[in-house]
């Protein structure tokens, strides 16, 4: 059951419902996650600024994927997990490569370390020793690509924690949450 209902276009002030209708522009619908943000303006523009910054990163749309379903997948948030799994297949990445992000681990020695790395932030909240940091290094990673990975995965977990508190209804394909053994 939801415990925080989605705004409706009705129901929005001007600016919020100017700000929902860009975002069905940009992407053909308004989802409920976006819809639930609404309810306080700044939630949603905190996140949708984050995104548009996000998106002009270094890392590829894919890579962007990986990080959202290893965050996803940690943070047990179904929401968000088949939200990404669609926009990871549109993204590129193919189903093995969605199962694996959700699992930490990635196709190639990169992505292996941007699902890793992910996976890792979250499930010790952020204080990953030096020896892990300095395998990610080893296995191609910058500093760069850490801080950057590190702001997708605080973009995620705003999402993440919204889907889990509000119990979002997902308005995706819904994808099981639980992983196969």
């Amino acid at each position: 059951m939801t415990y925080i209902a989605p705004l409706s276009l009705t129901e929005a002030d001007a600016a919020t419902a100017a700000t929902l209708n860009a975002v069905k522009a940009k992407i053909g619908m308004i989802p409920n996650l976006f819809a639930t943000l609404a309810k306080s303006p700044v939630a949603l523009n905190s996140l949708l600024s984050q995104n548009d910054t996000i998106a002009k990163g270094k890392l590829s749309a894919g890579e962007r994927e990986i990080i959202a379903l290893a965050t996803s997948q940690g943070n047990g948030c179904h929401y968000c997990v088949s939200a990404h799994t669609l926009l990871g297949k549109n993204a590129g990445l193919n189903p093995e490569q969605i199962t694996g992000a959700r699992s930490g681990k990635g196709s190639d020695a990169r992505g292996n370390a941007i699902a890793a790395f992910a996976a890792a932030l979250v499930a010790q909240r952020g204080h990953v020793d030096a020896a892990s940091l300095d395998q990610f290094k080893a296995a191609g990673l910058s500093e760069s690509d850490l801080l950057e990975i590190i702001a997708n995965v605080v973009a995620t977990t705003l999402t993440n924690y919204t889907n889990n508190v509000a119990r979002t209804v997902i308005d995706f394909p819904v994808v099981d949450l639980a992983l196969a053994a």
